[in-house]
């Protein structure tokens, strides 16, 4: 079974180049595609939130990971299947964010603490409901707080 997937829009940031930590602060704008007009982001500034779902196409195909492997390579931590792990690695190159709206203007949305690289496509948008979230206490293990420590802190 073939998935084919296109863009609806491509993100517009100051980073350009891969990097693991630092995303704290970080403002992007997400432009739709000639596809879409403004109605389609209409009502999106009453959310505080929306979630982001965008390829990793900076990543070569040659690293990604099937299997498990110890997260960013760092051998103090446990080795783990991808599926375990939100690396940028993963089988379809596709990450998911959760980040704050700012502002609507037209077709563009400003968003804050986006992880993406400029030019990155957007596969979809969807605003975030308190319903969809988890229910009851979520639960990580150790390790994946000391990976995120420095994740969403400014970089200086």
């Amino acid at each position: 079974m073939n998935i084919e997937l296109r863009p609806i829009g491509f993100v517009e940031a100051t980073r350009s180049r891969v990097e693991d930590d630092f995303w704290g602060g970080i403002e992007s704008c997400i432009s739709l595609t000639d596809d879409f007009g403004p109605e389609a982001l209409r009502g999106l500034a009453d959310f505080s939130h929306v979630e982001v779902i965008f390829h990793f196409h900076k990543l070569d195909p040659a690293t990604v990971v099937t299997g498990s492997r110890h997260p960013r390579n760092n051998l103090a931590w446990p080795d783990v299947g991808i599926f375990a792990q939100r690396g940028k690695n993963r089988p379809n190159r596709i990450g998911a964010t959760v980040c704050r709206v700012l502002r609507v203007e037209g077709t563009r949305l400003y968003v804050a603490e986006l992880d993406a690289l400029d030019g990155t496509p957007v596969l979809d948008i969807k605003p975030v409901m308190a319903e969809f979230l988890p229910s009851g206490e979520v639960k990580q293990p150790d390790w994946s707080h000391e990976l995120m420590r420095e994740y969403w802190l400014r970089k200086e």
